[in-house]
């Protein structure tokens, strides 16, 4: 019994897939590091505006407030996006509460209830 080495074509079509493994996690890095710088900004800004709004406190004090939490917020969404289990997820996880703050805040001020 003796072993044969692959043939070179069969060596060549496991370098490609393995290349295309490779180029599947870069793009899924890079997707979830712009998740983290992106999404976790928008986030964060829609955080300290609503907070900035709806904060029973006067007006310098419920802006002060709102930004520093955005800090929070911010690094809270960073954790997030790497912590999903896929990229996917972690897009989801800053676009629905984006989504449903933007809402709100859009409906605030078209009712008349942002300043």
């Amino acid at each position: 019994m003796t072993l044969q080495a692959p043939s070179s074509s069969q060596a060549l079509r496991g370098r490609r897939l393995s290349l295309r493994e490779g180029a599947r996690y870069r793009w899924a890095v890079a997707s979830r590091a712009l998740a983290a710088i992106g999404g976790g900004y928008v986030l964060s800004a829609l955080c300290s505006t609503a907070m900035a709004l709806w904060l029973p406190l006067a007006r310098a004090e419920a802006v002060l407030t709102g930004t520093m939490a955005s800090f929070l917020v911010y690094t809270g969404a960073v954790m997030w996006v790497f912590a999903a289990r896929t990229a996917w997820r972690a897009w989801a996880g800053l676009a629905i509460p984006s989504a449903l703050l933007g809402a709100a805040l859009w409906l605030a001020q078209r009712s008349g209830g942002a300043a």
